[in-house]
């Protein structure tokens, strides 16, 4: 954050043991290895893009409730977490105070709450003096803030850039990074520094995944005087980025703005399906308690999800552009590849890619599923050829035939 305005499948019995064992993980226990907490993109939650400022106990319990009920956390999102504003002052310890208006049970408790839907809990904090929207920032108290999250039972800390004048980010991020791995919490680590000193090329091991650019705004092609974007402009900064990403570390090109008013529902489609694409963290930024079908079908899509939570770990590419018309690429585990060919332009447009351009033989019989129709469309040789509606894409995986 930057300074702006204010299922239907049962959770498998052992993936509800592993969230609630880490969630309960006491300090005394030995620390998970730092880089073993984010070995595909995190998944989860965060309030900001719908709420803002307007986060409370209730919201964020209704909110776990209904990433339950939706199927989300079966899906696995995984992490809710509550962005700025939840904090009010410190005390005469120096200890960081939650807004007992909004928040009157505490932090414990409503983590504790979030653990016992099986999921993780979530904060924002600052490196500089103040947050972005004023409220106390981490800055000088990097541990007594790792170890209240710690005690509140803090899985995740998304840690933004805010009134840091003459701060160091390696610096910074170093040290909050230190006082989380000394709590024996495993903590992932969300650095927000939005790509000011290209944290994609140093932030491997000191944060699980590292803002890339300034904030995703709702919307196809917009701006904000503070420096917002629309999701199509991040995506043209990730290009050249893909080289840095990798299982335990992952660029973030911002929360997903899926399902907030601005989007069409295919340029929304399109801007999951590059993100699944771009390995990135899918943070949902909705309002989950009143999802549209249409929002729930593209945020629950399983085998989009599947593309981003691929083992591999690798990023994808932009293979080619035509002006309005690109093709991008994912190599994924096992030698398939993910492909996304994309019109930008206002009309329907075919596009094409060839076997060649993906650095796969021309000769190959290789098989093509629509990702979004759920859907074979047979064994193909040498090119596959769709036609793209505007501002839409379509996704395919294509692998060896069986």
């Amino acid at each position: 954050m930057s300074d702006r305005l204010p299922l239907r499948w049962a959770m498998p019995a052992a993936l509800l043991l592993a969230v609630n064992a880490i969630a309960a993980a006491p300090q005394s226990q030995p620390q998970t290895a730092w880089m073993d907490l984010a070995r595909t993109p995190p998944m989860g939650w965060n309030s900001w893009n719908r709420f803002q400022c307007d986060v409370s106990d209730a919201l964020v319990r209704q909110t776990a409730d209904a990433m339950v009920s939706s199927g989300m956390r079966d899906a696995g999102y995984r992490y809710v977490v509550i962005d700025d504003c939840w904090q009010v002052s410190r005390d005469a310890n120096g200890t960081i105070v939650a807004d007992p208006q909004r928040f009157p049970n505490g932090m414990k408790a409503l983590a504790d709450y979030v653990h016992s839907k099986g999921l993780l809990f979530g904060l924002y904090s600052d490196a500089g003096s103040k947050t972005c929207q004023g409220r106390p920032g981490s800055n000088g108290y990097e541990t007594e803030d790792a170890r209240q999250y710690a005690a509140w039972g803090v899985d995740y800390l998304k840690y933004d850039w805010c009134s840091t004048d003459g701060v160091d980010p390696k610096i910074a991020y170093t040290t909050m990074r230190d006082a989380l791995r000394a709590t024996g919490r495993p903590i992932v680590f969300s650095m927000c520094e939005w790509g000011k000193s290209s944290p994609s090329t140093w932030a491997r091991g000191v944060a699980h995944l590292w803002r890339t650019t300034t904030d995703i705004l709702p919307c196809w092609e917009c701006t904000k005087s503070w420096g917002g974007l629309g999701w199509p402009s991040i995506l043209d900064l990730q290009v050249g980025l893909d080289k840095y990403a990798g299982p335990g570390g992952w660029n973030d090109p911002d929360m997903l703005q899926v399902g907030n008013p601005g989007l069409t529902i295919g340029e929304s489609r399109a801007h999951f399906s590059f993100w699944a694409l771009l390995a990135a963290p899918l943070v949902a930024g909705n309002d989950v308690r009143s999802m549209t079908p249409e929002t729930r079908d593209i945020l629950l899509n399983r085998e989009v999800i599947a593309v981003d939570q691929d083992r591999l770990g690798r990023e994808g590419h932009k293979v080619r552009d035509d002006g309005d018309r690109e093709v991008w690429a994912k190599p994924m585990e096992g030698g398939g590849q993910a492909v996304i060919l994309f019109n930008r332009g206002a009309e329907a447009a075919p596009i094409s890619v060839s076997w060649h351009e993906l650095g796969l033989a021309d000769e190959a019989k290789l098989q093509v599923r629509d990702l979004w129709q759920h859907k074979d469309l047979g064994t193909l040789g040498g090119t596959f050829t769709v036609r793209v509606p505007p501002h839409e894409v379509v996704m395919v995986r294509v692998s060896s035939a069986r």
